[in-house]
């Protein structure tokens, strides 16, 4: 393998941190933090190794610090690594590591193998520093984590979420034709494709949300799941924007969610929906106001 990485900068070796980073919370923002601090101290380049993460991970990390970023796929030789042939082949011969940063929790190479007390043992063999970053703590002196934040997130507990992550919960998806039955009642919506099954949604409702697009960003409201009211049962995702109009096909958006309004309801007719969605887009340009 190439020494350096391609990275000229690492020429007199490096501070690094590597893991998938899954949602980029509060604790792996002091991670990076910590990562910055070490390198600046050391006069090392601060280097994050970053496994196969995807648009809205690498959209997160884009103000994480002076922080070079290397993307390495998780292919399954590099699965079956243990944590010093990851260590040595990798992060030492690739990178010249001399300084390990890694959350109290992480877990290196094959069967997550690697912890901090396996990782200290290799640094003191081979010659670099570990340092070990405790857990950041919620408002209720829990350890905020992924698995954590996931669990919000399918309960609906937004806020939660949000305090955990350091920003509203959200997802990219990319504007697709609809029947335009929102146009004929006065509410035009977007017709968002829906994300990858993996992608974690919270549970079926109206939500405020706030739009990133290429326009600008606009808030809106959002219905999440089926439309009973039409006896349509399968799932959708229809973002309505506020004070804007225009042809979106095609545009990728980038939700944001910001507060849960109401569950999904059947309604008796099409002049109880159109009051609904009215009373929906009051209460969602109050949250959005509060956000």
């Amino acid at each position: 393998m190439p020494e350096l990485g391609g990275f000229p900068q690492l020429a007199e070796g490096s501070v690094v941190t590597v893991g998938t980073f899954d949602g980029v919370h509060l604790g792996h923002r002091d991670i990076l933090r910590r990562v910055t601090e070490r390198g600046r101290q050391s006069g090392l380049t601060g280097l994050l190794v970053l496994l196969t993460p995807d648009a809205e991970q690498r959209d997160a990390l884009a103000d994480s610090g002076p922080l070079l970023v290397v993307v390495l796929p998780f292919t399954p030789t590099l699965a079956r690594y243990s944590a010093e042939q990851f260590v040595t082949e990798l992060l030492q011969k690739r990178y010249r590591m001399r300084e390990l940063v890694i959350g109290y929790d992480h877990g290196l190479g094959r069967g997550r193998q690697g912890d901090a007390t396996i990782l200290s043992a290799i640094g003191a063999q081979r010659g670099f520093v570990v340092d070990v970053v405790p857990p950041t703590l919620d408002a209720a002196g829990a350890p905020i984590s992924s698995s954590a934040i996931r669990t919000s997130i399918a309960h609906g507990d937004l806020e939660r979420a949000r305090r955990s992550l350091g920003r509203p919960y959200g997802f990219r998806g990319m504007v697709v034709p609809g029947d335009q039955r929102g146009r004929a009642l006065g509410y035009p919506t977007l017709n968002i494709q829906l994300p990858a099954a993996r992608k974690l949604l919270p549970p079926v409702g109206v939500y405020a949300v706030r739009a990133q697009t290429a326009r600008g960003v606009f808030g809106g409201m959002m219905n999440l799941g089926p439309r009973p009211t039409f006896g349509e049962l399968t799932p959708t995702l229809e973002v309505h924007l506020f004070d804007v109009s225009g042809d979106w096909y095609g545009e990728a958006v980038s939700i944001e969610l910001i507060s849960r309004l109401r569950d999904t309801v059947k309604f008796d007719g099409l002049d109880a929906l159109v009051a609904q969605l009215g009373r929906d887009a009051a209460a969602a340009r109050v949250a959005l106001t509060q956000a």
